[in-house]
């Protein structure tokens, strides 16, 4: 049995940083704009290095994603910065209308997505970002899961033909992942199992990974896949696993609406229903606070994830 363990901590915008900076060191058609938070999206190593390349467009986020599907028609790769609410509640018509309906090649990198944002509270922390993103016809969604995963993230947008949309955070995070192999579409397998499946994504892999050490201590085998790319969905590897389960728990930094959870729902419901249960926020905005106290008190914990698990069992049987 895989057994996981870190010895640091990282931050998944920083990975970010690190993927786009090696972005612009092997190809010079990638361009980087910011709205005004340079330092908060870890962009600064791309900016030093590659300033004609990088553009501050100040507090404008609308304006900087009409930008970025200008410079898609020249042959520039955009990857635009600004923290989850603003790449995506600020700027919904402009991504649809500009870049989504066209196809364009935009890149949109949104940090400080969750509660795991922490303090800055409610108004920062969005937890529909998922939903109303995926909803755009051809629009990719990836959420990595830690600092390393989000850089191997970041290189593969390089080459990935379509708008797409990464999300990460703030805090600094278990890192897990290692040498894995990321590829946008395909659904990783951290833990072989045959009870109960746990799909998880975002910062909830690593609490899935945690709530699998507790559960294996009860004497049950639980398999861990991150799904990593909410969209496109990796439909062969849910129906294989929950195949083999029987019953499946998704984990999710978002609201129970629209996000992972919704889309495995849908996939079992027409090809394989079995039960799930889903660890997500219930219909509520967030607050300030750390993340490991939002997290709790959202029913995002480690525990709430073995509960999950222990109700979808018995449902089960």
């Amino acid at each position: 049995m895989t057994k996981y363990t870190f010895t640091e901590k990282k931050d998944t915008r920083s990975g970010f940083g690190a993927g786009l900076h090696e972005l612009g060191k092997s190809n010079a058609n990638v361009v980087a704009l910011c709205a005004d938070l340079t330092g908060s999206l870890k962009m600064d190593a791309f900016k030093k290095e590659f300033p004609e390349r990088f553009f501050q467009v100040g507090i404008a986020e609308a304006n900087m994603m009409g930008l970025a599907a200008g410079m898609t028609i020249g042959g520039k790769i955009p990857f635009t910065g600004t923290f989850a609410n603003f790449s995506t509640g600020r700027v919904y018509d402009q991504i649809r209308q500009s870049i989504a309906y066209s196809g364009k090649n935009v890149k949109i990198c949104a940090s400080h997505a969750g509660l795991t944002l922490g303090e800055d509270g409610a108004t920062h922390q969005i937890l529909e970002d998922i939903g109303m993103m995926k909803m755009l016809p051809g629009m990719t969604v990836v959420v990595p899961c830690d600092h390393n995963q989000t850089k191997a993230a970041t290189i593969a947008l390089g080459t990935h033909s379509g708008p797409a949309y990464l999300r990460f955070g703030r805090p600094s995070w278990p890192i897990f992942t290692a040498d894995r192999p990321f590829t946008i579409g395909k659904a990783d397998k951290m833990i072989e199992g045959n009870q109960v499946t746990i799909f998880a994504t975002g910062h909830m892999v690593w609490l899935a990974i945690e709530a699998e050490a507790i559960l294996a201590e009860k004497g049950i085998s639980v398999e861990v896949i991150n799904i990593h790319t909410i969209k496109p969905l990796d439909v062969e590897a849910i129906l294989a696993s929950v195949q083999k389960t029987g019953c499946a728990v998704t984990c999710e930094e978002h609201q129970i609406n629209g996000g992972l959870g919704d889309s495995v729902a849908q996939v079992l419901s027409r090809f394989n229903p079995a039960p799930l249960e889903m660890v997500a926020v219930n219909d509520s905005f967030g607050e300030s606070g750390t993340p490991t106290q939002l997290l709790k008190k959202y029913g995002l914990s480690t525990e709430n994830i073995v509960d999950a698990v222990e109700k979808v069992l018995a449902r089960k049987k």
